[in-house]
């Protein structure tokens, strides 16, 4: 699979790295690259440093372990990325004393590229053969359309509509299949006086994913520099569905993940959710006495027939920089993220979601859920994982931007602009973020 420079999104602050060339190739697990480094076994018993934040990753490594004594894994887990594993991970990058693996979600991976923060593992000829087992825009996530590959895609995010079947087979309203139709269900569960979903005003990921599916592309980059478009075609269009749907208070606007937002969806007043497929347990834990009234459905299209779907989370195992042990470092990554064995005990222990094809179709998740009505929720979710764009890409200073739209978003949902308002200044601060930060920008 070939990635435009278009669509890339680090050609070319990577190249301001002058990143270590590879030592010639061959050899068990090992072939040559330009930009990556050796990849070669120790010749020795080694130990592995591993950070993440997936609970029950200690089980699932004490697999690997077992496996393999000759490569230990320690597994030491903490805060989510932003909750501050990332910061960390800086600071112990620039003392020089990283744990060899880290878990980067893929918003993130540009910001570790840019900060020459990962090492490239396109010396490892068994990652490089790889790349025909992930779903194609997971793939892309870690290679970041450059021939550096920076990452192995762990998990996805996704998306499909999470709705109260119950109510929406008692009221006589059709399940949405397009966006049109999604406005409409909104205006006739008003009437009732429910709301349809209820809009994120503090996370924009979600409408992130909205964008993705609508075909927008936030980053992109050439040799001249980058370009940011959080106003594009795509994003305009979704953007102004949303604040039709909040000037219309056809949508609550509780805070995401509190309380409030859980007594929403467990006592009926919000009857839908777009979400990634992780949501199905937010649902579960926080609406507990709604057991066996969802249903799950394919994601609303801007057009009917279409096919696409958005993405909402996911992360990569990456090696970071300074590690002295590439090949094994990268011969765990790939077991953790291909291996059925290694799969099944991730969705067992933490619902983690895979990014590999073949995991999508694991007895794990062919069967039927019970808080879903018994419904084979993750059907549609493996329908919904081939139909992401592999063209939408992530900027090197997400944390940056995110807040920034947030701020915005917030100010919308109070009456005080508007969503597009929000993107407009978003662009522009995350322009203003890359000239402070010396990076290259097309205007």
């Amino acid at each position: 699979m070939q990635h435009s420079k278009k669509k890339a999104a680090a050609v070319v602050t990577i190249a301001a790295f002058a990143l270590t060339g590879c030592s010639a190739g061959g050899g068990d697990g090992t072939s040559s690259g330009d930009g990556a480094a050796s990849c070669t076994p120790a010749g020795g018993d080694v130990t592995l440093e591993f950070t993440t934040w997936v609970p029950g990753m200690e089980d699932v490594v004490a697999i690997w372990n077992k496996e393999n004594p000759d490569i230990q894994v320690k597994v030491q887990t903490g805060p989510n990325g932003n909750g501050g594993t990332y910061q960390n991970f800086f600071n112990q990058i620039k003392a020089g004393d990283a744990p060899d693996l880290g878990q980067i979600e893929y918003d993130a991976l540009p910001n570790f590229l840019v900060q020459d923060g990962v090492e490239d593992l396109s010396a490892c000829k068994d990652v490089v053969a790889a790349e025909g087992d992930f779903v194609d825009w997971a793939w892309g996530q870690v290679t970041l359309g450059t021939d550096g590959i920076y990452g192995v895609p762990q998990d996805t995010g996704p998306m499909a509509l999470f709705y109260r079947a119950d109510l929406f087979e008692q009221n006589g309203i059709a399940i949405p299949t397009t966006w049109d139709e999604y406005r409409t269900a909104a205006e006739q569960i008003r009437a009732l006086g429910g709301y349809i979903t209820n809009f994120s005003q503090s996370d924009i990921n979600q409408f992130a994913g909205f964008a993705w599916q609508a075909g927008a592309q936030w980053f992109s980059s050439d040799d001249a520099g980058w370009d940011v478009t959080l106003t594009d075609d795509a994003t305009t269009t979704v953007a102004d569905f949303w604040q039709g749907m909040i000037d219309d208070d056809l949508v609550a606007t509780v805070p995401a993940w509190t309380d409030e937002w859980n007594n929403a969806y467990n006592s009926g007043q919000v009857w839908t959710w777009n979400s990634a497929v992780w949501g199905a347990n937010s649902i579960s834990s926080g609406a507990p006495d709604t057991a066996g009234d969802w249903a799950v459905a394919p994601l609303p299209q801007w057009k009917a027939g279409d096919t696409a779907a958005g993405n909402w989370g996911g992360s990569s195992t990456a090696v970071l920089k300074g590690s002295d042990h590439l090949y094994e470092a990268t011969k765990f990554a790939l077991w953790l993220n291909t291996s059925d064995e290694a799969i099944t005990a991730l969705a067992e222990a933490a619902n983690l979601y895979p990014a590999t094809t073949a995991g999508l179709k694991l007895p794990v998740y062919a069967d039927g859920v019970e808080f879903y009505g018994g419904q084979k929720i993750y059907d549609i979710f493996a329908d919904a994982a081939v139909q992401v764009s592999p063209d939408f890409a992530w900027g090197p200073t997400m944390t940056q931007t995110y807040a920034d739209v947030s701020d915005g978003f917030k100010a919308a949902v109070s009456g005080d602009g508007t969503l597009g308002d929000a993107l407009k200044k978003g662009q522009e601060k995350t322009i203003d973020a890359l000239k402070a930060a010396s990076i290259p920008v097309t205007e």
